[in-house]
């Protein structure tokens, strides 16, 4: 196995179009969930062992393509490099995916917990300083490598406690004890950055986070942090 599976990659956040060409997942009561963005009892939450994330590596695959915009070939290209991601990060030790359900997949999130000694911090050198760790310390960091929910958990809703993608990403840090979350995004990315802190995600250095460094440092990536509860 390459060791460069291991590296660090940016968040995996799809776009807010569904792509065309491809039907989408029918879901019962899809008006009533247009109106709301995942009601506290709309959807329930729940851990994948590492053999259901095999089993169930079509259908996750699958929703992430059909949010993530684009034709035809765009949609088949998103799929697979986004299963190469999950498939790599799935091997790493503390792994964990939850998803969100109904009578149908959802949404879902995932995520490895690190230490400064891990492969991820590793591959992260020059752009994660040694303050972060410090900060996390001892509860540790747990990485949240991706986000999969509808294109309408993004536009609505997105200060609510039952918003699905708060619910799982609290979920995430609560089930590991985590310290602090963390992620990395692609510093072009501002739609994503923008995403993510509507969710109660910070930028390292903010002053929201006084115990953070005072600056990031240079490089293709954002450093963002979120405390646990959020």
């Amino acid at each position: 196995m390459s060791a460069h599976a291991f590296l660090p990659t940016t968040l995996a956040l799809p776009a807010l179009q569904p792509a065309r060409g491809r039907p989408r997942t029918f879901r019962p009561d899809s008006a009533k969930a247009e109106r709301r963005s995942s009601p506290e009892v709309a959807e329930r939450v729940r851990p994948l062992t590492r053999g259901q994330v095999g089993d169930r590596l079509q259908e996750l695959g699958d929703l992430y393509a059909e949010t993530s915009g684009g034709d035809a070939w765009a949609w088949n290209q998103a799929r697979a490099a986004f299963l190469r991601r999950l498939a790599a990060d799935a091997r790493r030790p503390g792994f964990s995916l939850l998803i969100a359900e109904t009578t149908a997949l959802a949404g879902y999130a995932y995520g490895f917990p690190t230490a400064d000694a891990g492969p991820w911090w590793a591959g992260a050198c020059g752009h994660l300083g040694g303050s972060l760790l410090r900060r996390g310390a001892p509860g540790g960091l747990f990485v949240v490598s991706a986000i999969v929910v509808p294109p309408r958990v993004r536009r609505e809703y997105r200060d609510q406690v039952w918003n699905l993608a708060r619910r799982l990403q609290r979920r995430l840090l609560a089930d590991h004890g985590a310290a602090l979350g963390v992620t990395l995004v692609d510093a072009r990315d501002a739609r994503t950055v923008e995403t993510m802190r509507s969710w109660g995600w910070r930028t390292a250095g903010d002053d929201t986070l006084p115990a953070m460094p005072p600056t990031v440092p240079p490089g293709p990536f954002r450093v963002l942090v979120l405390a646990p509860g959020t």
